[in-house]
C-alpha cells in the first residue's frame, strides 16, 4: 500500500470513528453545529403544527442520524469492504505507530 492510499484510508478511519462516537453519545451534545439544514417546507410546517418546535427539532435530528448512519455504512463498504480488511488496516496503523516511537 502506498503512502497516499494509507493516508486516505487513515482519514476515512478517523471519520468513521468520529461518527461512531457521535451516534453512541447522542450527537445532540456535539459541540459543533452547521446551519442551515434544508428540509421540505411541508414536513417542517406540519410537524411544527402537530407536535411543536421541540419535537420538530428532534425529528430533524433523527433524520440526520439515520442519514449519517447510512452514509457511514456506505463509506465503510467503499473504503474497507469487510471487517477483516478493517482489522488488517488497524494492525498496520498500530505497527506504524510503534515504529515511530
Amino acid at each position: 500500500m502506498d503512502e497516499a492510499e494509507y493516508k486516505g484510508k487513515y482519514i476515512n478511519l478517523r471519520i468513521l470513528k468520529s461518527i461512531q462516537e457521535y451516534l453512541k453519545k447522542d450527537g445532540a451534545a456535539s459541540p459543533t453545529a452547521v446551519y442551515p439544514i434544508r428540509v421540505p417546507d411541508e414536513l417542517l410546517f406540519q410537524v411544527l403544527q402537530l407536535e411543536g418546535a421541540e419535537n420538530a427539532d428532534s425529528l430533524i435530528h433523527d433524520i440526520f442520524e439515520l442519514g449519517l448512519t447510512l452514509w457511514s455504512e456506505q463509506l465503510y463498504d467503499d473504503v474497507f469492504g469487510s471487517e477483516q480488511n478493517l482489522e488488517e488496516f488497524i494492525e498496520m496503523v498500530k505497527k506504524r505507530n510503534r515504529e515511530r516511537q
